[in-house]
């Protein structure tokens, strides 16, 4: 049994990141949260004038909210009549962040998946803002899923590290759930940076040898400004289905949300991006 937080904003691209969970773990039993966080901010004084006076605005906008919701969940039982899902809504009225990690304390979520808004811009832009505050700050691993993204097969994934630490094959159990449940094949791409570890290197081509028998090395030197560049070839090249690493300190991870980094290469990801915890 998996379980799996679903936040989502009622926008096309939660939708579509709704839509590629349950493609997903179409063949696994899985508990969903469907979760809609509402803040005071976001009410207007128009939305206030327009409600009864024996109706607070709190209530109006939770009520909607859960309405929404339970219009998703029927839908989706209806489309895929699918016995092995079960899902649940949540409206809650909190800080974004702190609901999210409570909920997923709470119900001891497996992993989290949510849309992203996608490059924008002058391909400037990487993520929406709240896609990159969760990754960052939530503490289950997160799978963001791109604009349009539809789930076809994961029959290749892609791990980049630049071995400035080594792993702990629990921090990785999403990796192995999806490398096992989709019979993918796993790229190892070993970023040499000036963070870079030789001697981390040979021990971590050991543990991934171990745990992912017949994993496919592959080794980069790259400095600061082409990383981007390099990582994404290397994708479009090799056919990658999906991005995987590990958020820890000096890692790519924090390269790849380095503001000026960001808007100075102009990188994006176009496929599903799998950020796991080396907590």
């Amino acid at each position: 049994m998996k379980t799996i937080l679903l936040p989502t904003d009622f926008s096309k691209n939660s939708m579509n990141s709704i839509d590629f969970a349950v493609a997903l773990f179409k063949d696994v039993e899985c508990e969903f949260y469907l979760l809609n966080v509402q803040k005071a901010s976001s009410f207007i004084s128009d939305d206030m004038i327009a409600v009864a006076s024996s109706t607070t605005i709190y209530k109006t906008i939770i009520d909607a909210a859960k309405k929404s919701l339970s219009n998703i969940i029927s839908k989706l039982k209806k489309r895929d009549k699918n016995d092995k899902h079960h899902f649940h809504p949540m409206v809650d009225y909190d800080n974004f962040i702190d609901s999210i990690n409570q909920v997923s304390e709470k119900n001891q979520v497996d992993l989290i998946i949510m849309g992203t808004k996608g490059a924008s811009g002058l391909q400037k832009v990487i993520f929406g803002s709240n896609t990159v505050r969760v990754i960052q700050r939530c503490k289950a691993p997160v799978l963001a899923i791109p604009d349009n993204c539809v789930f076809s097969d994961l029959h290749k994934l892609l791990f980049t590290t630049n071995n400035v630490n080594s792993f702990d094959i629990t921090h990785l159990k999403p990796l192995v759930d999806l490398v096992a449940q989709n019979d993918s094949k796993l790229h190892v791409l070993h970023v040499a940076d000036e963070n870079h570890l030789v001697q981390k290197q040979g021990k971590n081509v050991d543990f991934f040898n171990s745990h992912f028998p017949n994993s496919i090395h592959d080794y980069i030197d790259v400095k600061t400004k082409d990383m981007y560049d390099v990582v994404h070839k290397y994708i479009i090249r090799n056919n990658i289905k999906m991005l995987c690493m590990v958020d820890e300190k000096h890692s790519f991870l924090e390269r790849l949300f380095n503001k000026h980094l960001v808007e100075t290469f102009a990188f994006s990801i176009d496929i599903p991006f799998l950020v796991m915890k080396n907590n």
